[in-house]
């Protein structure tokens, strides 16, 4: 019995396309954790009139500075990427005058957050 060759290789390269396709979602993704990782016990330490130098201490360095407006910065945590557990946060910190003036996002505002810290 002669076999066509060219169909053979076809026909192979096809059925292992599908049997290793089937195979890629229990491929393993290592989780990793992108952006900056906030808890709100970080977000309570800011207060109101807090110069950027201040926030960036408490806080770190942002994520994304507005290019063409530097009065907010973005600050934000993604974790499992595409999973049912999937974690996002996001604080986006608002300055007026170079000073800090409200907070916005995932996190509570502190009870605290009105006082100065020069109070």
């Amino acid at each position: 019995m002669q076999y066509n060759k060219p169909l053979m290789t076809w026909l192979v390269a096809a059925i292992m396309t599908i049997f290793l396709s089937g195979c890629s979602s229990w491929v393993y993704r290592i989780n990793v954790p992108q952006g900056n990782f906030l808890e709100q016990s970080d977000v309570d330490k800011l207060r109101i009139n807090m110069t950027k130098e201040q926030v960036m201490f408490v806080l770190g360095t942002p994520v994304a500075k507005d290019a063409f407006d530097s009065s907010k910065w973005h600050y934000k945590y993604v974790f499992n990427i595409d999973r049912e557990s999937e974690i996002r946060k996001s604080l986006v910190v608002h300055f007026k005058n170079n000073k800090l003036a409200k907070l916005t996002g995932d996190f509570e505002i502190p009870a605290e957050f009105n006082t100065p810290l020069d109070s």
